[in-house]
């Protein structure tokens, strides 16, 4: 018999935010194995050994080719998802228009205002963060 139990999975996310305090998401594709037709954070799992900064730098480079320059912790958050548990790191950073982004993870990226978000399709843990970074960009 197979264990269904969630797995636990830390990750660590970044949200970018430009001068008018839009923040950047990332539309998943139809077929991802995560939050498939979802937009969603950019960032990921946190390996082994890894810090929760560590993972958010790694990841932003994978997803957008974007070296981030000083990721500010904001929040942490324990989720439950319908395959996984864990902690949420959230981090935070101006995006600087000067650098390029080149996405490649998902099926497209969006810059939304906070209130934008309300009529997006999100998953409720990362709605609630949207809602408790209000204020923190």
């Amino acid at each position: 018999m197979k264990d269904s139990s969630p797995v636990k999975r830390n990750v660590a996310v970044i949200l970018l935010y430009d001068k008018d305090k839009k923040v950047l998401l990332q539309h998943r594709a139809e077929d991802a194995e995560r939050l498939p037709g979802y937009w969603a954070f950019f960032g990921g799992g946190i390996e082994r050994g890894e810090t929760p900064e560590q993972a958010v730098r790694r990841e932003t480079l994978e997803e957008l080719e974007y070296p981030l320059e000083k990721p500010r912790l904001v929040l942490t958050q324990e989720f439950t998802g319908s395959h996984n548990v864990g902690t949420k790191y959230v981090f935070v950073e101006e995006y600087d228009p000067k650098k390029e982004l080149v996405l490649r993870e998902g099926k497209e990226e969006g810059w939304f205002r906070l209130e934008e978000t309300e009529r997006l399709k999100i998953i409720d843990h990362d709605r609630e963060v949207l809602r408790l970074i209000d204020g923190k960009l």
